[in-house]
């Protein structure tokens, strides 16, 4: 290599972050506030203190302090996988031919395979400090419920899960790793919650989302003496913690004088994307640098690039805040792709109101590009990467190849949250040419859409 940069960027453990950033005190138009479902206020901190653990209420009402300082017990528990390599995709430039450099920050070398870990710890440290019995929680493809689970045990706490049961099904291996860290997993919407016995009656056989999951959750929590609920994305709270992430990228980018042109990241509910981009994104808001951003959602669960800007329940049982986000409808129903993560109705405040202002673009792509797009890297790159991270891939492959057929030499970076180890099933079908790509119609989602809360 001429460059002298090598394929794995590593840091030492004395540039791991100190602080968390949050991008909201940068932000001009701030994120709208959370609501209270009944009164159509703001959420008050006592109110969402029933909900969440108190010092979590504090991160998630804060839209002033920069930076948050990271508590010595994560950051020393971070030491165990962090900092987390920035890799040069060489192998796949030269696969594809392209004058543009490919980098990728790699989130899966931790037993929870995912980038979730970075939060799921915080969660669990603040529970633990606040005298909590344990907390509940919702997963979509496992990754959350496993991180969760790991972080739950490491503080003796108590985590009880509802998996969404399309993802309960094809994932059992997932299902088991959470049961392993001490786990109890229910396959959502289940029999166990008021909540679930109405979805369950109203969407017979349905095999559930993550919406529904969350309002299992919620309810478990507000019911059990000594819990609370917390959250895998979506969040204000869930994207500080996630921003680890792009704080080390940009550290380790920047000592090697290396700038990203474009940044791209998988969107479900925000929290892997919003982490990433977030240090680059307060760079371009305060003026000192630009990048083009992109999120990248499946075309089965379109909320960017297909929804409405309008507040919306967070949950299909509709016991959660209302939450200002491009949403699809609290009562959509995704079909069962295999980017179980990626199936959220809506999307995260804080990149939901970046993309209205048009700080970053979004795309939607089919399963089947996508898992060819997966094949395509694990061959040359040696990682087996999640379905949810491939759409990441995939946009990064094809901005490369852009950049092949103009000459343009420039530097992309794309987030890969995490392995896909545990989604063999997924491959199977792809592999076997059983994949099919589901596009919900336009009548569908106006369906959905119609059912969101009127606001006066």
């Amino acid at each position: 290599m001429s460059e002298k940069i090598p394929y794995k960027i590593y840091l030492s453990e004395n540039e791991l972050p100190t602080s968390w950033y949050n991008v909201r005190a940068d932000m001009k138009n701030k994120p709208a506030p959370l609501l209270n479902p009944a009164t159509h206020k703001p959420c008050t901190a006592e109110e969402l203190g029933h909900v969440f653990c108190n010092e979590l209420v504090k991160q998630e009402l804060n839209e002033t302090d920069a930076f948050i300082s990271i508590p010595d017990e994560i950051r020393e528990f971070y030491k165990m996988y962090r900092p987390a390599p920035l890799v040069r995709a060489y192998c796949l430039e030269k696969k594809l031919g392209t004058p543009a450099k490919i980098y990728y920050k790699f989130e899966g070398n931790n037993t929870s395979g995912s980038h979730k870990l970075n939060s799921a710890i915080a969660q669990a440290y603040y529970a633990k400090k606040q005298g909590l019995r344990g907390v509940t929680t919702e997963t979509g493809a496992g990754q959350w419920g496993t991180a969760l689970s790991m972080a739950c045990s490491y503080f003796d706490l108590d985590c009880q899960v509802y998996m969404v049961k399309v993802s309960y099904e094809q994932k059992p291996f997932r299902r088991e790793v959470m049961r392993t860290y001490g786990a109890k997993v229910t396959p959502s919407p289940s029999e166990t919650t008021e909540v679930g016995r109405k979805i369950l009656a109203e969407f017979p056989g349905t095999g559930g989302s993550l919406g529904c999951a969350i309002s299992e959750a919620v309810e478990a929590a507000t019911k059990q003496d000594g819990y609370r609920y917390v959250l895998g994305s979506v969040l204000n709270q869930v994207l500080l913690h996630q921003t680890v992430i792009g704080l080390e990228t940009m550290t380790a980018m920047d000592k090697y004088g290396i700038k990203p042109d474009v940044i791209i990241g998988c969107a479900g509910g925000g929290s892997n994307l919003g982490g990433l981009i977030s240090p680059f994104m307060g760079r371009k808001l305060r003026g000192e640098a630009d990048y083009q951003f992109i999120a990248v959602e499946p075309a089965s669960c379109p909320s960017l690039t297909r929804g409405k800007y309008v507040y919306d329940f967070c949950d299909t049982g509709h016991v959660c805040p209302l939450s200002k986000m491009y949403t699809l409808g609290s009562e959509f129903m995704p079909s069962p792709n295999h980017a179980g993560g990626l199936r959220y109705h809506g999307m995260s405040s804080i990149l939901s109101q970046l993309y209205d202002d048009k700080l970053m673009e979004a795309r939607s792509v089919e399963q089947t590009s996508v898992f060819a797009a997966a094949q395509q890297f694990a061959r040359v790159e040696g990682i087996l990467p999640a379905p949810e991270s491939s759409h990441a891939i995939k946009v990064a492959i094809d901005e490369a190849l852009k950049a092949k057929e103009t000459g343009e030499e420039k530097t992309i970076l794309f987030g890969l949250t995490g392995t896909g180890y545990f989604d063999m099933y997924a491959y199977q079908a792809f592999n076997d040419g059983r994949m099919s790509d589901y596009i919900p119609t336009d009548d569908e989602i106006a369906k959905s859409l119609a059912k969101t809360p009127s606001l006066s």
